[in-house]
């Protein structure tokens, strides 16, 4: 990848075989700009957007990270603008006659010595945060909940300093849905694993309407109940079984009886949780999810790339690493397959790649339906492009593990990719449902993306990004871009922050400014 001093007209090339190359100056750059290598712009292209190295002739390969990223439509001269409308799209490869488990790198060394603090769950989980969430089984009770956890925060949460806050898992589910369809397990493990989620501490707080379809028996049986951990409470436990407040139940005198049945089943928690201390983790108990919102055609020259070597760090210490989005990975699946750690491994994501696929087919449309008016502005002519950049926040390690939507860790440790939608606000719950107690998130168009469940790190893959939302982005991957920082240098950054963050001892510019978005659960089942 070329670096110059940025007040020189500047372009990235991904590899010496690309055919094409992004701007990289702030604010674009305009017609005959002359590049240090003598090439010369034919017309003015902005920031982030590719233009040719080369004459391609029209039905030529478009190479970007060595990867064919499209077919030019016609002739495209050297110095020009590269953008979506010159391009045809490649098919998708088959998911037939992959590598399965072939590519053999060489052990990443162990990484000694680093830890943080952390609270120590029953089931052998660490959370990050001490929070009490409180589960929902229907949209139906959001807004009673909405108000007890208000009264929560103002008159129960001073009386327990160690208790960092509350949360609802509050959601669109419960009714008027096919309980009964063979996808609804999705959504309905999804919510059940979100309530065990290690920044909970292991209690289960579970508000109900009384007549939903999601009775809570359904949603958490009595093999799917956390392990409470009487040490932190002795004496005080309740009696083993589901703690619920139903609001259709009788005894409810009207709307502020169910809001104090709801206050008074939180002291019990929240009692609990208060006595819960920070104490020394190894950074193996971290699990992290990392997602890209907003992205741009620096995501994957910058930010991803520093990710991912932050994710090899964490896999060396112990740790796990969840990275996600299906059609953000798609196009790159025989890279995925190749690294599995064994052919079951490899097998699973053909598996996942092959559901979605049809899941797509169901709603007529296919993977091109990902890329948005955004990521194209940014640069990102089409879903290709945008995979080869997302990829790279896995770094190198093995696949050691596949999960399905809605399933939960379990202890795994590794690379993990967790197959979930490319939404946002779906991937992040997905990942909150499996486990994870740390987020990083990178963005190049920009994003206040946050979750209430979870601290979020937010990484910026331009320097102009990251200096107009100074207060909302936490780490400058553009620097990589000008030479001011390597790869390296970032992802040691992001990777101390993540102790440091883990632990208490930073606050992200999601929690300083409580920025939290929704809960979307995932449901290809029918509505009814």
């Amino acid at each position: 990848m070329q670096q110059r001093a940025p007040a020189s007209p500047l372009y990235l090339k991904m590899h010496e075989a690309d055919n094409v190359a992004i701007v990289a100056n702030d604010g674009g750059l305009p017609a005959g700009t002359v590049f240090p290598d003598g090439l010369v712009l034919r017309e003015a292209i902005p920031q982030a957007h590719k233009l040719a190295l080369v004459d391609l002739p029209a039905g030529s390969e478009v190479r970007r990270y060595n990867v064919t990223i499209g077919h030019a439509l016609r002739d495209i001269a050297a110095g020009s603008w590269v953008h979506e409308r010159l391009l045809r799209m490649p098919e998708a490869c088959g998911l037939d006659d992959l590598p399965m488990a072939s590519a053999r790198p060489a052990p990443l060394p162990p990484l000694h010595g680093y830890a943080f603090e952390g609270y120590r769950n029953a089931d052998g989980s660490v959370g990050t945060r001490n929070l009490l969430a409180i589960t929902t089984t229907v949209q139906c009770v959001a807004g009673v909940v909405e108000a007890a956890v208000r009264r929560i925060r103002d008159e129960l949460l001073p009386q327990f300093p160690h208790v960092d806050g509350v949360v609802a898992l509050e959601h669109g589910y419960g009714c008027g849905v096919a309980i009964d369809a063979p996808d609804a397990e999705v959504p309905i493990r999804t919510l059940r694993h979100l309530s065990q989620n290690p920044n909970f501490g292991g209690e289960l707080m579970v508000v109900s309407l009384g007549c939903e379809k999601l009775q809570p028996q359904r949603l958490l049986p009595p093999g799917s109940l956390p392990i409470r951990d009487e040490r932190a409470a002795p004496g005080d436990a309740a009696a083993a079984g589901l703690e619920v407040v139903c609001l259709q139940d009788r005894q409810h005198d009207g709307f502020l009886g169910m809001v104090e049945a709801i206050l008074g089943q939180a002291r019990v928690h929240l009692l609990r949780l208060d006595r819960r201390r920070r104490e020394p983790c190894p950074a193996s108990e971290l699990v992290v999810g990392v997602q890209c919102g907003g992205s741009d055609a620096f995501s994957g020259v910058t930010a991803n790339p520093a990710v991912g070597f932050a994710a090899d760090l964490l896999v060396r210490a112990g740790a796990t690493v969840m990275f996600s989005e299906v059609t953000e990975v798609r196009d790159g699946i025989a890279q995925l397959t190749a690294r599995a750690a064994d052919a079951e491994v490899a097998a699973a994501m053909v598996r996942e790649m092959a559901w979605y696929d049809r899941y797509l087919q169901r709603g007529q449309v296919d993977r091109s339906a990902n890329t948005t008016p955004g990521n194209k502005q940014g640069g990102l002519s089409n879903i290709v492009e945008k995979a080869m950049g997302s990829i790279v926040k896995s770094g190198r390690a093995p696949i050691s593990g596949v999960l399905a939507p809605g399933e939960k860790l379990g202890g795994r440790k590794g690379l993990i990719y967790a197959a979930t939608p490319a939404s946002d606000f779906i991937c992040g719950t997905l990942q909150l449902a499996a486990g994870m107690n740390l987020h990083v998130f990178t963005t190049g168009r920009g994003t206040p993306y946050g979750l209430a469940e979870v601290p979020v790190i937010k990484v910026a893959t331009r320097s102009d990004l990251a200096r107009r939302w100074h207060d909302l982005m936490d780490i400058d991957a553009g620097r990589i871009a000008t030479g001011e920082a390597s790869i390296e240098d970032v992802g040691w950054e992001l990777f101390h922050l993540m102790l440091e963050v883990a632990s208490g001892r930073r606050k992200t510019w999601a929690e300083h400014w409580k920025l939290h978005n929704a809960l979307v659960l995932f449901n290809p089942a029918p509505v009814t």
